[in-house]
């Protein structure tokens, strides 16, 4: 099993496919990386040679910032805008939407799922 940047790769998949499971790597790089490291983005990760894996390893460390220390940064950026007492930051500590989104009737996904207000069910008709 390939492991790139503390992620265990797919090995079944596309090169270019799999190097977006790991975190900070989306289609644009993963496909940037096979070309500048000229690795076909049709092969399978399990047809990689070890000297590959080394190369896509070593190159991702050299070039990007990914996993832990990509998710570090991003909550320090969070931390910092809340302890700024910002608008963002205010939103990020309400555990609303950051970005001018409505929230009367969307955001669900930022919000979590709906709970249902107690002692307001309907009063069954009468006969």
């Amino acid at each position: 099993m390939a492991r790139i940047a503390g992620v265990n790769i797919p090995q079944n998949k596309v090169v270019h496919v799999a190097l977006t499971y790991i975190h900070g790597i989306g289609k644009k790089f993963s496909n940037d990386i096979c070309t500048k490291l000229s690795i076909s983005k049709s092969k399978r990760v399990n047809s990689l040679t070890e000297e590959e894996v080394l190369k896509i390893r070593e190159f991702i460390d050299q070039n990007y910032k990914v996993e832990g220390d990509l998710r570090r940064e991003i909550s320090l950026n969070i931390k910092r805008l809340i302890d700024l007492a910002t608008y963002r930051g205010s939103r990020h500590k309400k555990k609303l939407p950051v970005r001018g989104q409505r929230t009367h009737c969307n955001a669900r996904t930022r919000k979590g799922k709906a709970i249902a207000i107690a002692g307001k069910k309907l009063t069954p008709l009468k006969k």
